[in-house]
């Protein structure tokens, strides 16, 4: 049955607001969400759905700017739902998420299948202001984003050796490090990207993605199981290994140490985040100099410019993602405006560009 009767909207709307459709299996939670989010005036929920075959249906009817959907309900589960949404009536969805592992690897899987971004459920009902108030901000920047069907790697593709068969081998400094650094829309990016490196890269790869504590893992070791290179979560004290992609964990800002080693702190957190592009790049720099290659793909706000100013200046070489195939174009705008870039280019171009770039380096 379609739920008729939403809570009262509390406060004037403005001209032109966010119209959100709420997915979720819990009655509680779509009342608090929806009372939280109409009590902002550029938001407006314009219905809600107890699961994904309610959704398919209101969705069309509704015409929401924005879906907040659910990762676990009955009858039609959040990545079906989201399958179908994007392949039929695509526009931003933001999964709503528990922090078990199933649930981590299932967001994991949605925003590779082409959601714009996700929330943490809160562990209490205590916390739920603070969650909402997360989730109104990323609708209100998420609602023009770009979005598209990804068709992300099947099963029957993922490859067959595991990441223990995987050779890596030590670092000797003959060509540069990829550093990539990526926020909303990068584990889209990320999964175009990483795959498409090939098993004899001869770089170390490490890579910044904003993501709260408890997804990173599910990241890496999605990652790990569709590309040929190692692909793990950074640990303290992890080596810089040809073969090998370091995933900042969330939560922790990632250094490099005295013996270029990883090292993890938590610091304030920079631009708002935790890990952030621009401590990671610009301890690279300092260790490395222009032996750096960076990759500044999707995502809102300005974090990595620094760090890519710094790397330019030294004579290193950055690749900002072009507005064309960015979820949101705002970290490589960013990085563009500030004459940091070398190169502005669509997502499929930007692994051939990243060989070129480490070949050209070692034979300069």
């Amino acid at each position: 049955m379609t739920e008729a009767k939403l809570p009262q909207v509390a406060k004037p709307k403005s001209p032109n607001p966010v119209r959100v459709m709420v997915v979720d299996d819990s009655a509680f939670m779509r009342f608090s969400i929806s009372q939280h989010l109409n009590d902002n005036p550029d938001i407006l929920v314009v219905g809600t759905a107890s699961d994904g075959r309610e959704a398919i249906k209101l969705v069309p009817q509704l015409q929401p700017d924005v879906i907040t959907l659910d990762v676990e309900m009955p009858h039609l589960d959040g990545l079906a739902t989201l399958r179908h949404i994007m392949k039929n009536f695509p526009r931003p969805v933001i999964m709503f998420s528990s922090l078990t592992k199933e649930g981590a690897a299932e967001t994991i899987q949605a925003l590779m299948i082409g959601a714009v971004d996700f929330i943490a459920k809160p562990d209490n009902r205590l916390d739920i202001r603070q969650v909402m108030d997360e989730m109104a901000s990323k609708i209100l920047a998420t609602a023009k984003a770009k979005v598209r069907l990804t068709v992300p790697q099947q099963q029957a593709t993922v490859l067959p050796t595991s990441s223990l068969e995987k050779t890596v081998s030590p670092y000797l400094k003959t060509y540069p490090i990829l550093f990539i650094g990526s926020s909303t829309g990068g584990p889209g990016a990320l999964n175009d990207i990483i795959p498409a490196l090939p098993a004899n890269f001869p770089s170390p790869v490490i890579v910044v993605q904003h993501m709260p504590v408890g997804f990173t893992r599910s990241l890496a070791e999605r990652l790990n199981a569709i590309s040929p290179l190692k692909v793990k979560e950074a640990e303290v004290g992890d080596k810089l290994l040809v073969g090998q992609v370091l995933v900042a964990p969330g939560g922790f800002h990632m250094v490099l140490d005295e013996a270029d080693r990883i090292s993890l702190n938590q610091k304030p957190t920079v631009h708002g985040v935790r890990p952030a592009v621009d401590v990671t790049l610009m301890s690279l720099v300092q260790h490395f100099g222009k032996g750096v290659v960076a990759v500044i793909l999707t995502g809102m706000g300005s974090d990595g410019t620094h760090g890519s100013s710094l790397l330019h200046s030294e004579g290193g070489y950055v690749i900002a993602e072009h507005e064309s195939t960015c979820v949101v174009w705002g970290m490589p705008r960013s990085v563009a405006e500030a004459g940091a870039a070398n190169a502005i280019l669509p997502r499929p171009q930007i692994p051939r560009a990243i060989e070129r770039a480490v070949r050209d380096y070692a034979s300069s």
